[in-house]
This record gives structure tokens, C-alpha cells and sequence, in this order.
């Protein structure tokens, strides 16, 4: 079975730290739905763009956005699929739930499948590369990295499978397993096409299935990408010290605490006051679409009065607003400042 080599570093415990301190504040903060939704849907957006961007993607940011929401956008066929298939390689992985889930050569399989679709023949999708590559850098023309021999593949894969299924690397930190994972997929290199991105898709499922998921809030693709140099130079480097991946996790831990740290201070800025956390036991706050609607109107113009109810929500009656608005005076959410029709309701 395979046997990552790394050191725990003072570097990877501060950012293991890090990211302790970062997962605890997100996984309780008290967001209201829409601030939840928003930034999963940012957060696709990054995964999306960013993971794709990085292997030569032309789409921006904007026109990955743009793709994602169904609309027609002018760019290479292979860029428009790229962006299609990664955003059904998220709903992929965010789909499995179960913690118990053991990961085969099937999903590794299907991931790549969905990944290449429409991009390699079909008899190349979802099947292990029958040939030998070489990568070179695009510049130099210089082998920069020669994978195993294509006989190897399908051996070296159940060895990886085998380390992440293993009962006794339980004890082994979920981001340091995601990040042996992503670099020992990338080093194998089992398909003629699309390795980086299915490389990134296991080694989040792997933190998604290990209670990592941090409420699918961040993109590590972005991280990559920003500074695409430094992340290929930390792939590099495990072969340069002769496998041992110990600057490689230092690396990738740093980007996850990066980017938690990111969404923790955002998170800070907009969740609820510390005494409704401390009524709702810390739980996000479920709300109608009204209720919603009701209070991005609140936050926006600082009060709402019955005569912009019908302004809001043309075709409700009052009296159904007013239930609305029930809930949400019980849970001091907004309060009720006088008594009359001309009274304001205001943030609590």
C-alpha cells in the first residue's frame, strides 16, 4: 500500500491551526439563507472558473459566469465544455453525503468522464491512458515531468485507493490526506487528459467526506490559480527532495487556511448579532422567500412600512405579509418601532 513521506512542520500545524479556528467560526456562524446561498454559488463560480482557468481556459471569470447561468457566450467549444463539465464534476462530488462512502477506481472513472465530455473521444472518457505522455514546459519545450509507464497506472491507482480507505490512516489529518491525494493523482497521471482537474475534484470529495466540507463555502482553485507558478512549483518539488511532500503540504495547507480566513472575516462581518446566535443555539436561520425578500428590503432602505407591502409583493394580500413579519418580530430579528399603520419595522 502506498506511503505518503512528509514532516509535520511548524508551518503545517500553524496552518492546520488555521483552518481549525477558521471551519469552527464558519460551521456556526448564524448566516441568514440568502447570505448562505451566496456564497455557495460564489464559491462555484471560483471552483468553476479558477479550475479550469488554470489549465488554459480563455473564458473570464464573468463569461464562466455567464455559461454557468445558461446564457450564450462567444469563446472555443473546449473552453464553453470545460465549464459545463466541471460545474457537473461539484454537483458530482457535493452530491455524496455519505461519510462512509469508499472512493473506487469507478468514481475516479466518472469523474474524469464528466470532466472530459465532449472534450476527449469517447473511448478515452472515463478509461486510464493506454500510452506513455511527457509534460513539457510551454515555454522551453523541456520535459518537466515524465508520469509512470501506462502499464503502471491501474496498479499505482489501487495503491492510492488503498491509502485513502485504509482504517489505519484514519489518524492521518483530513486536508494533509486531501493534499497527499491531489499530488499522488497528478504524479500518476492516469488519463491523457484532464489529470489537474480531477486531481483537485478527489481531493476535495476527500475533505467534503472527512467533514471538511465547511459548508461548501470555499474554492482552493482559486488559490492555485492566482499564482499558477507557485503551485506547479510545489508539485515539482516532491520529486526534486525524492517524494517526500513535506513543501507540497506546506503549500497546499497554506492555501486552505488562505482561503478560509478569507471567508471567516466575512462571514464575521455579516452574521447575525451574538445574542440571536445565542437564541438559535448558533443554527443558520431557515426563512421564506418572503421573509427573505422582507429583510434584504430592511437592510437596504433601513425600514419598511405596510404602505411598500404592496410594492414588495403585488399580488399577496397584507394579511399575509403580516405573518410574515411574525416570526420574525418573535425571533428579534426586526422589531416594530410604533403602532399605528404608519409604524417601521427595522432591523432587531
Amino acid at each position: 500500500m502506498y506511503q505518503p513521506r512528509f514532516t509535520i512542520t511548524n508551518k503545517i500545524l500553524k496552518n492546520i491551526g488555521i483552518i481549525e479556528a477558521c471551519k469552527e467560526v464558519i460551521d456556526h456562524a448564524p448566516l441568514l439563507p440568502y447570505y448562505e446561498k451566496k456564497f455557495r454559488d460564489e464559491a462555484l463560480i471560483r471552483t468553476v472558473h479558477y479550475g479550469t482557468h488554470i489549465e488554459g481556459n480563455e473564458l473570464n471569470l464573468s463569461q464562466a459566469e455567464r455559461v454557468l447561468a445558461g446564457e450564450d457566450v462567444v469563446g472555443r467549444d473546449r473552453d464553453i465544455w470545460e465549464v459545463i463539465n466541471y460545474r457537473k464534476v461539484t454537483d458530482y462530488i457535493s452530491g455524496i453525503q455519505n461519510s462512509n462512502y469508499e472512493i473506487t477506481e469507478e468514481v475516479i472513472k466518472k469523474i474524469h468522464k464528466i470532466t472530459v465530455h465532449r472534450i476527449l473521444p469517447e473511448k478515452e472518457s472515463g478509461e486510464y491512458r493506454k500510452k506513455q505522455v511527457v509534460l513539457k514546459n510551454s515555454k522551453t519545450g523541456q520535459v518537466s515531468f515524465k508520469p509512470p509507464l501506462a502499464i503502471a497506472v491501474p496498479y499505482q491507482i489501487k495503491d492510492l485507493l488503498s491509502f485513502i480507505n485504509s482504517d489505519s490512516n484514519k489518524d492521518i489529518h483530513p486536508v494533509l490526506k486531501s493534499g497527499v491525494v491531489h499530488y499522488e493523482l497528478v504524479r500518476i497521471h492516469p488519463f491523457l487528459d484532464g489529470n489537474g482537474r480531477v486531481a483537485r475534484a478527489l481531493s476535495t470529495l476527500i475533505l467534503f467526506l472527512e467533514g471538511y466540507d465547511i459548508r461548501k463555502f470555499f474554492s482552493l482553485e482559486e488559490y492555485f490559480d492566482k499564482d499558477a507558478g507557485s503551485y506547479y512549483k510545489a508539485l515539482q518539488s516532491v520529486q526534486k527532495q525524492k517524494g517526500d511532500l513535506t513543501f507540497w503540504l506546506e503549500y497546499f495547507t497554506q492555501g486552505l487556511s488562505f482561503e478560509l480566513s478569507k471567508i471567516k472575516e466575512r462571514v464575521e462581518r455579516i452574521s447575525i448579532d451574538a445574542k440571536l446566535k445565542e437564541k438559535l443555539g448558533g443554527k443558520p436561520i431557515l426563512l421564506s422567500d418572503r421573509q427573505l425578500k422582507i429583510i434584504e428590503y430592511i437592510q437596504q432602505t433601513g425600514y419598511l412600512q405596510n404602505k411598500a407591502f404592496k410594492t414588495l409583493f403585488p399580488f399577496v394580500s397584507e394579511d399575509t405579509i403580516l405573518n410574515e413579519l411574525k416570526p420574525l418580530l418573535k425571533e428579534g430579528i426586526i422589531k416594530k418601532k410604533g403602532i399605528t399603520k404608519s409604524a417601521k419595522y427595522v432591523m432587531g
